[in-house]
Formats: structure tokens, sequence, C-alpha cells
């Protein structure tokens, strides 16, 4: 086996963007595995880990080569009838791929081939050695990372995300010499800015890890040690002043801060109590999301006047670190208290004149006429959700105004939010007030649904409007260009209908916002805008079920235009996922996979069959008791499942089709369906029809990628 060295490269930059810095190492990392695995470098058990701080992105491979392996070429040239000239002296061609090879004419060789004889080049090359192959290696893997903008220092064309100070790069013991990013290589790293300002210097790679803690560095890595540390400091600063704090590796805030500092050190903080009777909204926003902090809670939940701030440096002064932290923490508080008490010396309602003032998209005209379309639209959804259309127009009616308060003009993720605390406070009805916040909700994926009947209908409303819009004035998302959230919009309406439980019809909802839409902002035909956005919304809805775990070619045979008159085009997200679930469980059924085969097989034949077999099945055309019992099964299903299927449980429909097995694997086996007389070839297609429409209820079975059915039934043949 291959010597093996552990290869260790840190690029040191200017405080990197914090949200970007796991994906800028993940990214890292994997570009130097690629590039080392493309060039025979890593032995089989190699494994590349990243870490990164705010100032350095690094990577640890293991057990990599010290030389590539050596490798046999052969390479053709051309045949030996256009590398001779007449005169036997080597033409352009033999010269040329001489040259090209490295070699002599006289030094190649020929090969017999059917074709004829070539010439050819057998050869044994040397592997390079790793030291000489890791800058173009390195180079190529920071090319390719997810950075859009990158910057330029100094008098220097580089660019990278940060400026670059240096550059380490160890193969075990050993420096590699090389030039990255403008900086010569060094065997060296650097620590803490403040707590270890000089040089890092490592024996060898792989004390990388182990150098850095000594150093007041705390490197960030696949396992989260950065982040359990500060969630267990966080954690114990809480219960210091006799309280709680829920932080754990994997919230939000504590990926932030972890990719602000390099040696986490809790702060406890201290604000004015009179701050409590603040929405506790306000003050999370306050702490966590503009000064990352960590809120305090007592043992009933109620937020305490404390904070957990984390600092980046052991200051000999704590206190005076802890009075810098609240004496920015006060004012923004305070400022929190002024426009929450002015916002409420105005009611809601009377926001809304205002609207007109504030453009929503330059094509689709104000939040005023945005507004408008939401309300008609929510009081078309309401009856069709089981909701009150009432509630939802007044809903619709307040839905924007708290864009216009003073609060959410300063901390606009407040929006909804604060809508819902002032509408309570003018004495709106609480479904209403809370479909205000509801109306944002999911606002990411995986984000909660909205809890109120009226919120659900508003956030359809609010969301397909949008959607609706922006496809109508030729602004549909393209590649990762979304500025409207209209992916988002479009997730949110489908995981409500399903997880919500919202029957509803986007194809019915789809039409009606574009009638309510002013015809004069259309960009193009309706009927054909319509199209495309119910077949982006399927397209969304098909991704999101995958996602869930279900199956894509399930998916594909619920969804398809089976033509059948009971089967309008399949535009209910609610009802799609209960087909899908039903085709599932019935796939896990021991009759799935004959039956499905068998469906293949009938769908071939009745493709082949055209018209024929339309007019019904006649029971005096027929001959074989095979023929007679199906018929009678298929009979008996019909008047037993179909009531089933039509209320929707297609579970306990297409359960009562197992028993279609064995006499569907019997008539294949004893009839013959293209019979010569043509009147009972068209009354056994016309029996196929009949039995695969009682399938088609719920879907087109033919298009599963079921296992290999055990019997004879032949999925892919077109006759018995």
């Amino acid at each position: 086996m291959a010597d093996g060295k552990v290869l260790l490269i840190e690029i040191g930059t200017e405080e990197l963007p914090p949200r970007a810095l796991t994906t800028l190492a993940t990214a890292f990392r994997d570009g130097v595995h690629e590039g080392l695995k493309a060039a025979e470098l890593l032995n089989d058990k190699a494994e590349s880990k990243w870490f990164c701080s705010p100032r350095r992105l690094a990577v640890l491979v293991s057990s990599v080569r010290s030389v590539q392996p050596d490798r046999d070429e052969h390479r053709r040239g051309p045949s030996m009838q256009a590398a001779y000239g007449p005169d036997g002296k080597p033409t352009k061609a033999a010269i040329g791929f001489a040259h090209s090879c490295g070699v002599a004419v006289t030094d190649l060789d020929t090969e017999s081939t059917d074709k004829g004889v070539y010439l050819v080049v057998r050869r044994t090359l040397p592997g390079a050695q790793t030291i000489d192959l890791l800058q173009g290696i390195v180079e190529q893997a920071l090319a390719k990372l997810p950075t859009p903008r990158r910057m330029r220092w100094g008098a220097s064309d580089i660019e990278f995300v940060r400026p670059v100070h240096w550059v380490l790069m160890r193969l075990g013991r050993d420096v590699v010499d090389a030039e990255i990013l403008g900086q010569r290589t060094t065997g060296v790293s650097r620590g803490h800015r403040y707590h270890h300002p000089e040089q890092v210097k490592l024996r060898q790679a792989s004390d990388y890890p182990s150098a850095m803690v000594k150093a007041k560095v705390l490197l960030e890595d696949e396992a989260g040690h950065l982040r359990k540390r500060i969630a267990e400091l966080v954690r114990a600063s809480g219960k210091q002043v006799g309280g709680e704090v829920a932080a754990d590796a994997d919230d939000a805030l504590v990926k932030e801060v972890a990719a602000l500092v390099e040696w986490p050190v809790p702060v406890v903080g201290r604000f004015v109590e009179a701050f409590l009777t603040l929405p506790e909204e306000v003050l999370i926003s306050v702490l966590a999301k503009h000064q990352r902090c960590f809120t305090v809670r007592d043992a009933d939940g109620a937020l305490m006047p404390y904070f957990v701030a984390i600092a980046n440096i052991e200051s000999k002064d704590v206190d005076r670190v802890r009075h810098g932290n609240e004496r920015v923490v006060h004012p923004r508080l305070s400022d929190a208290m002024f426009f929450y008490s002015q916002d409420q010396k105005s009611k809601l309602v009377d926001r809304a004149s205002h609207l007109s003032e504030i453009l929503f998209q330059k094509d689709l005209g104000s939040l005023a006429d945005k507004t408008a379309r939401v309300r008609d639209l929510a009081m078309f959804i309401a009856p069709r959700a089981d909701a009150d259309p009432e509630r939802a127009r007044r809903a619709a009616e307040l839905s924007k105004c708290d864009l216009l308060t003073d609060m959410v003009g300063e901390f606009p993720e407040l929006q909804g939010i604060m809508g819902r605390y002032y509408a309570l406070a003018d004495g709106e009805d609480p479904d209403v007030a809370a479909a205000l916040e509801d109306q944002y909700r999911p606002r990411f994926a995986r984000d909660s649904l909205p809890e109120s009947d009226t919120g659900a209908v508003l956030a359809v409303a609010d969301k397909l409007d949008t959607i609706v819009g922006i496809f109508a004035v030729g602004q549909a998302p393209t590649g990762v260009r979304d500025p409207f959230g209209v992916r988002r919009a479009a997730l949110g309406v489908l995981r409500i209908c399903v997880e919500s439980q919202l029957d509803l019809d986007t194809q019915e909802l789809v039409h009606e916002a574009m009638r309510i839409l002013d015809p004069a902002k259309v960009a193009g035909d309706t009927e054909a805008l319509e199209m495309q956005i119910h077949q982006y919304l399927m397209e969304r809805l098909r991704g999101y079920f995958i996602e869930r775990g279900n199956r894509g070619d399930v998916f594909d045979a619920v969804t398809a235009d089976r033509g059948l008159g009971f089967d309008a085009l399949l535009s209910r997200p609610l009802d799609i996922g209960k087909r899908i679930s039903a085709v599932e469980d019935f796939l896990a059924l021991p009759a799935a996979a004959n039956l499905t085969a068998a469906n293949k097989r009938i769908a071939n034949i009745l493709k082949k069959a055209g018209d024929e077999g339309h007019d019904g099945v006649d029971r005096s055309l027929f001959q074989e008791d095979a023929e007679i019992v199906l018929n009678g099964i298929i009979e008996r299903l019909e008047h037993r499942m179909v009531p089933h299927l039509e209320n929707g449980k297609y579970a306990v429909g297409l359960e009562a089709l197992a028993d279609l097995r064995e006499p569907v694997d019997r008539f294949f086996d004893d009839i013959l369906v293209m019979a010569s007389d043509p009147r009972l070839r068209t009354n056994r297609i016309a029996l196929l029809r009949r039995l695969r429409e009682l399938f088609l209820h719920t879907a087109d079975l033919s298009l599963i990628q079921a296992p290999d059915a055990s019997d004879s039934s032949g999925a892919d043949g077109d006759d018995g």
C-alpha cells in the first residue's frame, strides 16, 4: 500500500461573511478532496475534514500519497498509410503525433487492428510528486467556491471573498512551497488576534486542531465543536441568574455566533425590567436578531431582564464588557418602547388610506392595490376552506397596515406580529388579529403553518396573488433569481393545502386570481399563463412530496392525465396527497407487483387497440370461465369500491383491488385477447378497459416502476 501523509491547508483572511462561513469551508474541503482523488493521490481510507473560524478556512486530509502512482500510457496515432508517404518518409501526421507524445518518430510502435495498422505509443509514465501538484489542486478548489462577490485588495488583481493574509500548507512534516492567492505558503498559522497574535508553529499537519486551541482559537468543524461549546456556555450563564436559556448546537443564533468568534466568552447583561412590558417578540428581535444576544427565561417560560452575550476576548475587566453590552442594548430597547407607544396612538385601520403611497411592484401597483386583490381572493377562498368570508375580508383589509407602523419600519422582521398585537389592542376579532401574523407563514422551509382558519385563507390568498401577479407581468423566477419569493410562496400554498387539510383546487384559485387582476397588467395570453402557473405549482408539489419521502413515480402515476370523465385535471394538492399515500400503501401489498405489471400490459394492449372496445362489455360473448369470473369480480368491485374512491377514501378502494390478482393472472394465462374473431377481441378489450378504469380512479399504475412480478403476466407484453 502507498505511503500516507496528513495534508493541511489553511487560508488566513480578514473576517469572512458569517452566514456563508460553513458553506465556504465545506465547499473548500470538497474541492480539495475531489482534486486529490482525480490526481490519484488519496489512499483508500483517506478522509477529508474542514475547519473554519471567522479568519480562516482549513482542510485536513489523512493518508495522502507523496507521489502519484506510475501509469501505463497507450495512445493510438494515425494509420501507417497516413503516417508514411510513398517515399517511406514520415508525414506531418506521424511527426505531429510523435511531437504531441514527446518522443521521436523512430520511438513509435505499431499496432494491428481490424481496421489496419496504426502508430502507437506504449510507455510507463512516472507519477508526479504531490508537492508539485498541490498548488494547482488548491487553486482549482478555491476558484469553485460559491462566492458570487469577490474582493480585490492592494494593487493586485487577485480576487477572493476577503483579503488573504497568510496561507499554510503542510504535507506531513514538510512545508509545501507554493504561491496561493498572492501569498507564499508557509508552515505556520496564526492564533487569536489579541490573545495569541504571534505565529503558531506546527511540528506536523496533524497537530493543527490541538495547536489552535493552545493559540486561543476554537475551530468550528463538521461535528460542531464550537457550536456545542457556545451552547454549553450560554446555558450555564442562564443558570447563574436563576433562569434558563434554550440553546443547542443547531439553533440559528448559535450558528451565527459561532461564525463570529474564535474564543467564546459568555457575558451576562441586564436591562431595565420596564422593557418586559414590550411584546416578547420585540425583545427577542432586539436582543437576538440585532445584538446577537441570548434571552433568558424563568421556570414558567417568561422572559427575565437578562441576556447573554458572547464576547471574542477574555477581558481582565469583565464588568466593563458587560456595561458596554448593556449600553448598546438599552437605547435599542428604548427606541422599541417609544415606537410601541407611538404606534398605538392610531388604529391599525386608519393606516389603510396610506397604503396607496407604497409601491408593491411597478406593474402591479401599490400595497393598496394588492390589498384589494387579496381581499377579493380571500373572500372567494373562505367558503371553500370552511372559513368565515367576513373575517377573511376584514383580515385582508388590515393585512398590510402594520407595514406603516414605526415598529415594523425599524424592525421589518416583526411584520404581521405587530399587526396582531395592534389589532388586538384595537378590539379586532382575535381570529382576524391572529390571521395578520399567520399570513406570512410558512416563511421558510419547515416553518410553522397558519394556526387559524382565517389565517390559512389569508396566507393562501396573499401568496397566490403574488405568484399570479409576478407571472402575469413576465417576472417569473428563472435560475436562482427570485426577488419576490415566488418559489417560497408556491411551496407555502401547497404546504397549507396538504398539511392544514384544506381541499382547495389551485387551478380554480389561479383562474380567480387572474380574473381579479387588472387585464391591462397581464403580459400574454391569460389561458396560457394559467397553465404555466399550474405546471409550476405541480413541479413544486412533486418536489415537496419527494422531499417528504414519497416516490416520484407514484406522484407521476397519481397526477397523470387519465382522460376519464370522473378525473378532472388534478389540481387539488390535498387530494393528490391522499392518493399518493393510498398508492404507496397498496404497493406494499403482496398482490401489488402482479397487478402493477398487469396494468402495464393492459395499457400496452389498449394503446394498440385505439378506439376499439369503447362500447362496453357484452356478457353474451364470453366463452371462457376466466373472462366470466373476471367480469363478475369487476362488477362486484365497482359497487363496493367506487363509492369509497368518489369520497376520497382511496386506500380502502385500492385495498379492495387486491382481490383481482388471481382472476387477472388466470385471465392472461387462459385468454387470447387479440382473438381472430373481431367480436371476441373487441369484447375482451372492453373488459380490460373496464378493469383498468377501476385503477385509474386513483392512479395510472402502469407508470409505477415496480419490482419484477413473480408471475408470467409479462409487464411489457401486449397480449396473453
